[in-house]
């Protein structure tokens, strides 16, 4: 074998073999969460009563979001806690948002409406919320999210508990599911982003809070100069702000939360490049972590954003090749296998997913019955969203590259799918 053989084999090896370890990984530890921190609690019984003695505030940024904002804001305001009050930012909303929020104030006394005169951003739009907020602990949402009310009783607690604690990301649920992507992304918050989440928690750091539910010490936000208003997503870099200035952020997954995702092609492309610029632009101003050895348990979070990276390039240069061999001369190209196909390995990890959205199913049955309902859904995902994914990580590091830094990033109206009746 050549040594340029063995430079391919061995990219169709870790092309074959991260995810698969990655897969195994994150069921070990989501497993390892599960047995420590949830397996004695019940999601319907409210936490310790000592939780709810501490007050909040709940943010609600928004931007063009008429058709959510009451039903948001109504579920905001049904909270089981004594002690809240809810902070509707309206950030230079071109629509009714702003006449739906001052509506909703007069007739609820826990209900602020603040209005910024054009559009800054949600980093802009939560800071403005978090210096007018009355409470400590900050709970934002977004502008689409359907609080659980046991959801502030839930997140509380964890800062009662750790004065180590800066941040406490939820467990977001998707509540449109009337088309493929809506389904498959069903799957997709349980199988990834709550396993993931569970298994980081327990190894380690958690990679980011979710954007739709966390709840933050208003005052560990502060010390660390707020969400920046460049970043293209707030909520990753606010986690890292908070990890290198020493504070705890922890995952509480029976703080729920309903939102809606988007449903088409288009929409989720542009959600998926949103969200991988943001992992790059986090990546790179962080990197220099590596090289800081009071920083590193920051390390495993760093090499696997770079493995991650990597194996996205791969596959691209992997299929570009496959493709290369189908349409030139014989012996013009290597020899590689087609990616996702129907050989031994495309059919390992194939099995992998499944099992890995199996024991999903199982850990979140208790949030949401009938989600397996959504297995035969889940055969889809690599198809659709590991190339979705794959492309987006290899045209958001030029992108960001391209972009620089100081850019305000600001709000555009998402796909928000097909509303449910």
């Amino acid at each position: 074998m050549t040594p340029a053989d063995k430079l391919w084999h061995g990219l169709a090896a870790f092309a074959f073999y991260y995810p698969l370890f990655m897969s195994f990984l994150w069921m070990t530890g989501a497993a390892l969460f599960w047995w420590r921190c949830e397996r004695r609690e019940r999601p319907d019984r409210p936490p310790h009563p000592l939780s709810a003695r501490l007050p909040v505030s709940v943010l609600v940024p928004c931007f063009n979001e008429a058709d959510n904002a009451e039903e948001t804001l109504l579920h905001a305001l049904a909270l089981d806690h004594p002690e809240f009050e809810v902070v509707a930012i309206d950030d230079g909303s071109t629509d009714a948002t702003g006449a739906i929020l001052d509506r909703l104030a007069l007739r609820h006394p826990r209900l602020r409406a603040v209005h910024l005169a054009e559009n800054q951003g949600k980093a802009m739009a939560l800071q403005a919320g978090a210096l007018l907020a009355k409470h400590e602990i900050l709970v934002c949402i977004d502008g689409d999210a359907l609080l659980d009310p046991r959801a502030a009783r839930w997140l509380v607690r964890h800062f009662v508990e750790g004065p180590e604690v800066a941040a406490v990301t939820g467990n977001p649920r998707i509540r449109n599911r009337s088309t493929l992507l809506g389904r498959v992304q069903v799957g997709e918050f349980s199988s990834l982003v709550g396993i993931i989440k569970r298994a980081q928690r327990f190894f380690g750091r958690i990679f980011t809070v979710s954007g739709v539910i966390t709840a933050f010490r208003k005052s560990a936000v502060h010390g660390v100069g707020y969400w920046s208003p460049d970043a293209l997503t707030e909520d990753i870099d606010i986690t890292w702000k908070l990890h290198r200035a020493g504070w705890d952020v922890r995952f509480e997954p029976n703080a729920l939360t309903w939102i809606l995702m988007p449903e088409t092609l288009r929409g989720l492309w542009k959600q998926r490049l949103r969200w991988a610029m943001g992992g790059a632009q986090v990546l790179l101003k962080n990197l220099d972590a590596l090289f800081r050895p009071g920083e590193r348990f920051l390390w495993p979070l760093l090499l696997e954003m770079c493995a991650s990276v990597v194996w996205s390039y791969t596959l691209a240069l992997l299929a570009a090749v496959w493709v290369g061999g189908l349409v030139l001369p014989a012996g013009v190209m290597p020899s590689v296998p087609p990616p996702f196909g129907a050989q031994a390995s495309g059919l390992i990890l194939g099995a992998a997913c499944l099992a890995q959205f199996a024991f999903s199913t199982w850990l979140d049955r208790r949030h949401e019955p009938g989600l397996g309902r959504n297995l035969y859904w889940m055969i889809w995902f690599p198809v659709v969203f590991w190339v979705i994914n794959c492309a987006a990580t290899i045209v958001a590091y030029p992108k960001v590259l391209a972009r620089g830094r100081g850019a305000r990033a600001r709000w555009v109206s998402p796909d928000r799918g097909v509303r449910p009746e």
